[in-house]
């Protein structure tokens, strides 16, 4: 299931979520496996991330910054790919993405995108899919404590 979509046509990058990392482990039990995909005529790449519960809260606060016409920073280098989405590129004129893998492949891939009215929107959709496909069944109780939430 597609956590972000985002393609003109020519240049494509989503983040595709496949499922729980580590169902019935209370500690990971949230966690959720994913891939990167980012396909162009010029470069494709494939890359597999973990996401954490923080990081689908971070991202619908991305959400929030981007319809406010301000550049986001989703995840950082700990958690390779960073990625950053900026509404708006003044060298392109268009929305564009910039994905990094610094702490692997070393790679990094800047696709500037013609995306249609309501891109923002619809990434907001996505996301409320996947929260309702896998919702947050577990909860810290104190540090390094975990329950099922009932």
């Amino acid at each position: 299931m597609e956590l972000i979509s985002l393609s003109d046509g020519d240049n494509a990058f989503q983040v595709r979520v496949l499922g729980r990392r580590s169902p019935g482990l209370l500690r990971l039990h949230d966690w959720l496996d994913a891939e990167v995909l980012i396909t162009s005529s010029f470069v494709s790449g494939r890359l597999t991330m973990s996401l954490s519960p923080s990081d689908l809260e971070t991202w619908s606060r991305a959400l929030d910054l981007l319809a406010a016409g301000q550049d986001i920073w989703w995840r950082d280098e700990v958690h390779s790919p960073a990625i950053r989405i900026q509404p708006h590129n003044e060298e392109h004129e268009t929305p564009a993405v910039h994905v990094e893998d610094p702490s692997s492949s070393c790679v990094s891939v800047f696709l500037p995108m013609n995306l249609e009215e309501g891109w923002i929107d619809e990434q907001r959709r996505l996301l409320g899919r996947v929260l309702k496909q896998w919702p947050s069944e577990v909860f810290e109780s104190s540090p390094d404590v975990y329950e099922w939430r009932r």
